[in-house]
């Protein structure tokens, strides 16, 4: 009898929390926009969802779903790896079809565009979902204080996650910081200057309250090295050379948990030594959707391919480009597709989980940090642990600004096609208008962000004015 009713107890409790998934998924895809409708007292809000650790789990596994699936960093078709690949200088756009990167490759974004609006919609849905979080697991009173730490450490690191990427694609944007839709809807637009210290803090609060450990032995949800990774890159991004480098320490010092993967092959598999952050496949037995989504096997393309640019980056000897990328032949012409992942179906057994983050960028963030504050020798250091990996010698570089060229290039053919890294180099460090104007018909300066989403400049006039030459 004690069988049966354990049985029945996770019967119940399976009934209960699909129920749960199929109300977040109903609340998600039905409101339009974050700030435009009263937010019902469902179990996303209700206080029940945060009486239990499992159920308030659910809410964030929710919220990294959607990542996976559909917002932001996903390796779907409105994801940044496709959609920055495409309006920079990786991805070439073959498709006779109309698909969502069209418009990003031919440089003919608009403030009606879907795909903007969707990202801009899809991200502040899932900063209230994290926002959800915080407040009930503060209110709860049935989860222990070492889980509320926890789970308010994710969903602090997830609001900030998701915040960044919203600034670098938009330039001034609210911050969103609870679920009082009243207060949301008339929010303000911030400078950088006030945006950044903002992420920075909830990063730093995220770094003390989450474990140094994972969560269930996988490294699919956020631990305390996550946070101190993404804190290096903001800090990198906001121009803090001292802290990006003490930031970067604290992970490349744990080296009883990582560790640079010396066989190129083996970088993208799940749960590699170098992996800091990764986010698993829906199902059993299926692997990723940059997979899916990259990898063809006949000429010309049937959607996307790399630049020719793009794979004549990569210097002479350079193992990146034997085992990263793949080459597809007709006889006369060649095309060439990112395959750091080999896997495009299911394989009984995921192989390959999608990386957000991983140890060989953190490598050159500190280089870049190090570079800025004069020191070469350290920054050449790390430079050429990630060159000497892929079987390139030692940098020649030696004066400060032939370090920092060496480091973007280096980390064009180490991070391309990985969520817009590239494109966030090029326009953080000037060069997006030198590199842009020469390939894109009608590439402006204002090129660089994003527009507003029309619609939501109509609902908040507090949005206003709309970015420049749009």
């Amino acid at each position: 009898m004690k069988f049966i009713r354990n049985n029945f107890i996770n019967i119940v409790e399976i009934l209960w929390l699909i129920s749960f998934f199929i109300t977040l998924t109903i609340f998600f895809s039905s409101c339009e926009s974050f700030v435009d409708v009263d937010v019902p007292d469902s179990q996303l809000t209700g206080e029940s969802v945060f009486q239990d650790k499992a159920t308030a789990e659910a809410a964030l596994v929710n919220i990294y779903g959607r990542l996976r699936n559909n917002v932001l960093v996903t390796g779907d078709l409105n994801g940044l790896s496709i959609l920055l690949g495409s309006y920079g200088d990786e991805l070439a756009y073959y498709s006779n079809g109309s698909l969502p990167e069209e418009a990003f490759f031919k440089n003919n974004l608009l403030p009606s565009n879907t795909t903007v609006t969707g990202t801009w919609n899809d991200s502040y849905n899932l900063v209230f979902a994290a926002n959800a979080v915080l407040e009930g697991v503060d209110r709860s009173t049935g989860i222990s204080q070492n889980d509320k730490n926890q789970l308010k450490g994710e969903a602090l690191f997830v609001r900030s996650y998701i915040h960044f990427y919203l600034l670098n694609l938009f330039g001034e944007i609210p911050y969103i910081t609870s679920t009082a839709y009243q207060v949301n809807a008339k929010a303000k637009k911030l400078s950088q200057e006030i945006l950044y210290p903002l992420l920075i803090t909830d990063l730093k609060t995220a770094e003390t309250l989450l474990p140094a450990n994972y969560i269930g032995g996988e490294r699919v949800r956020p631990n305390r090295t996550v946070a101190e990774a993404f804190l290096a890159r903001v800090q990198l991004y906001a121009s803090n050379w001292e802290a990006a480098e003490i930031a970067s320490n604290l992970v490349i010092n744990n080296t009883a948990t990582y560790a640079l993967q010396d066989d190129l092959d083996k970088v993208f598999l799940k749960n590699g030594t170098s992996t800091l952050w990764q986010l698993k496949p829906q199902g059993d037995g299926q692997n990723t959707l940059e997979g899916q989504n990259f990898i063809f096997a006949s000429g010309p393309p049937p959607n996307r391919a790399l630049t020719v640019d793009l794979s004549n980056a990569f210097e002479t000897g350079d193992q990146r480009k034997n085992h990263w990328i793949g080459t597809v032949s007709d006889g006369t012409q060649n095309w060439y597709y990112p395959n750091k992942y080999k896997q495009n179906n299911n394989t009984g057994s995921s192989a390959e989980y999608s990386i957000l983050f991983r140890l060989e960028e953190v490598y050159l963030i500190r280089a870049e940090a190090r570079a800025q504050q004069g020191n070469s020798i350290g920054a050449k250091e790390d430079l050429n642990k990630i060159r000497n990996r892929a079987g390139l010698a030692n940098t020649t570089a030696n004066t400060k600004q032939e370090i920092l060229e060496a480091i973007l290039q280096e980390r064009r053919v180490e991070l391309f096609t990985e969520q817009g890294q590239r494109w966030f180099d090029l326009k953080r460090s000037g060069q997006s208008n030198p590199v842009l104007s020469a390939i894109k018909p009608g590439w402006n300066t204002t090129d660089i962000l994003w527009p507003l989403p029309e619609t939501e400049l109509l609902l908040n006039s507090n949005l206003l004015p709309q970015n420049p030459g749009y």
